[in-house]
């Protein structure tokens, strides 16, 4: 009897060991039902941009481009260092399908004209965040860094120009006769039109501030400063920054004259640059 109440307590013991794997097992196969339901339910990655590839920017502008913008290139007697100009140099990159660069700088009898266009493709590492909506984050970035001022009202618009219609002209034909035609005219004028110009950025029409661009890309806008550098001659630089869905386009167009009475002309500079920003988006777009 002894031995048989001795087997009979192994076999219970044995029973609730086989019970407690049977359990464990049970538990340890309710984990993978709970992922496997988050998987399910997981949202599913943003859509990638637009653009794969960016264009090579340094054959981005064309001749007749360049020679509006460089005037100076026009003036190379040499054909081969004209050549050069006109190929720019390369920023440095390490990946040319997620940016690109370009430089020129070319000096003339006149001044001294810089250009640079910049490509860079934006790539969202979150799988919640698409690439466009990266893009804007960083565009809308550039925008708030460049400070733009406040639109004019119609209110102060009307003000300045029924206040002072003859000031607003005497300032404003003084800089294009100094950098257009640059003869008896500009000399005439060239004195009044230094201090006009770096005066106050009220001075500059309203047409010309710095600004939001509504008929280039998904969004864009033109910044415009004018500074003295480390000599006495006014520097100009015009910006325009756009976006195409995943990509952001950056040029920069700046001009010094050589004589120090002289200003370069914001009208004609923010028209070359925003001409070239066109056909930027169009070989985008192409």
């Amino acid at each position: 009897m002894q031995r048989k109440a001795y087997v009979s307590g192994a076999a219970v013991l044995l029973a609730a060991l086989l019970a407690g794997c049977s359990g464990g097992s049970g538990v340890g196969s309710s984990a993978p039902d709970s992922k496997g339901g988050d998987t399910g339910t997981t949202a599913p990655a943003a859509q990638p941009g637009k653009y794969r590839t960016l264009p090579e920017a340094c054959g981005a502008a064309d001749h007749d481009t360049l020679d509006s913008l460089l005037p100076g290139i026009q003036q190379i007697t040499d054909e081969t260092q004209q050549e050069k100009e006109y190929e720019g140099d390369a920023t440095l990159t390490y990946d040319t399908d997620r940016r690109d660069g370009c430089n020129w700088k070319v000096e003339s009898a006149s001044g001294t004209d810089h250009l640079f266009v910049d490509f860079e493709r934006v790539v969202s590492y979150d799988n919640a965040v698409s690439d466009d909506s990266k893009a804007e984050e960083l565009y809308g970035a550039k925008q708030t860094a460049a400070d733009l001022p406040e639109p004019a009202t119609s209110t102060s618009a009307s003000a300045s120009g029924d206040a002072s219609p003859s000031p607003s002209g005497s300032a404003t034909a003084p800089a294009d006769g100094n950098t257009g035609a640059g003869g008896d005219n500009g000399t005439a004028s060239g004195a009044p039109s230094a201090p006009t110009a770096s005066a106050s950025a009220s001075e500059t029409p309203a047409a010309l501030q710095p600004r939001v661009l509504d008929d280039l890309g998904d969004e864009a806008f033109i910044d415009d400063k004018l500074s003295t550098g480390s000599s006495t001659a006014q520097q100009r630089t015009v910006t325009v920054v756009f976006r195409t869905s995943n990509v952001i386009v950056t040029i920069e167009y700046a001009e010094q004259p050589t004589a120090s009475a002289n200003t370069p002309n914001s009208e004609e500079m923010q028209d070359r640059a925003r001409k070239l920003a066109r056909k930027l988006a169009d070989k985008l777009n192409g």
